[in-house]
């Protein structure tokens, strides 16, 4: 057996291994990273290959984990099967789904089909998935959330520490984007659906990394898709696959409202809530956790941001006050 690294980590997940292959496994080699604690070995064993999630559980809530994986596979959702785990050491053994994550082929030729894809099978697992005793995706979480922004990127990343009128245009832009969030009908929400968390394996989709799903907004997860962090489309595109799951959800009876305007409405709330937080991940991920490479996405995150709050009246005090820490000038200027 090839072992990867001379640590307690890897000795503790090899004798693990023995337990369930007692005959040995030919090769672990690494799979995958992410930005949490988490990583993933491929492990060969007898010419087939399988999955090791590690996640030290001094740092990641594998019951959750557990409990939600139990939750989608119950609900017929495409999740990897499990083949065995131990909560304790923060092990799980799962089906290998293949290094094909949706994002590298999201072509322009192609985007439009795969979207459409996902979209069916976001509308499936929120139809499907009883959220109902989940955790809430409560006022205290979403503001939560939006303390992230404040703490790591306001703070962290800019430097800036928000008082007097800056911090008051701030909370009050906060209660006004909980309160809209808060608006919408609830139903299970994956909280990172987006297309590094859909791999594709024999031209399916497979869902993965849903073991923070909360029960919440109904647009949550359908902007995550839309404007992912990761991938940036045209506003025509997206309106017209916003549209196409308004449509679907409505036909599966999902709580969507009767008006696509006032839904569209809803999406670019709850989209604001997501980017703000994830400012902040990306901040947090840099300064606490060594991880640079999401620097490289905060433009992009940045600017859906800038765009939501530039459309409506309501963010104005938002929209001035982002212009105001990244020192940028507004065509009719900013007080606070």
């Amino acid at each position: 057996m090839t072992n990867p690294v001379s640590s307690l980590r890897s000795r503790q997940m090899t004798d693990w291994l023995k337990q369930i292959f007692p005959a040995g496994v030919s090769a672990i080699v690494p799979a995958a990273a992410d930005a949490s604690v988490r990583s993933y070995w491929r492990v060969a064993v007898k010419g087939k290959s399988h999955i090791v999630m590690d996640a030290p559980p001094e740092g990641f809530a594998f019951n959750a984990f557990l409990m939600q994986h139990r939750l989608l596979e119950r609900a017929g959702a495409p999740v990897p099967q499990l083949l065995d785990f131990d909560a304790d050491q923060g092990f799980a053994l799962l089906e290998d789904l293949g290094d094909s994550i949706l994002t590298p082929l999201l072509t322009e030729e192609a985007a439009g089909n795969w979207y459409l894809r996902a979209i069916d099978l976001l509308v499936s697992m929120q139809k499907s998935v009883d959220s109902q005793g989940m955790a809430p995706y409560d006022a205290a979480f979403l503001r939560r959330e939006l303390d992230i922004c404040r703490e790591w990127y306001f703070g962290q990343q800019l430097g800036i520490t928000l008082e007097d009128e800056a911090l008051a245009a701030w909370e009050r832009s906060c209660a006004l984007i909980v309160a809209r969030n808060l608006s919408q009908p609830a139903v299970f929400v994956h909280r990172d659906y987006h297309s590094r968390n859909l791999m594709v394996k024999d031209g399916r989709l497979r869902l993965i990394d849903y073991q923070d799903a909360l029960h919440g907004p109904i647009s949550y997860d359908l902007v995550s898709l839309l404007r992912d962090a990761y991938i940036e489309w045209d506003e025509a595109f997206v309106l017209d696959l916003a549209i196409r799951y308004w449509q679907k959800a409505r036909e599966a009876g999902l709580p969507v409202a009767d008006d696509f305007a006032e839904f569209y409405r809803d999406f670019e709330w709850q989209g604001l809530q997501r980017h703000l937080k994830v400012l902040g991940i990306f901040a947090r991920l840099k300064y606490r956790d060594g991880k640079e490479q999401y620097q490289a996405d905060i433009p992009r995150v940045l600017g859906y941001v800038r765009k939501v709050c530039e459309r409506y009246a309501e963010l104005g005090a938002l929209r001035k006050l982002l212009a105001a820490v990244h020192d940028e000038q507004l065509a009719t200027g900013y007080t606070f």
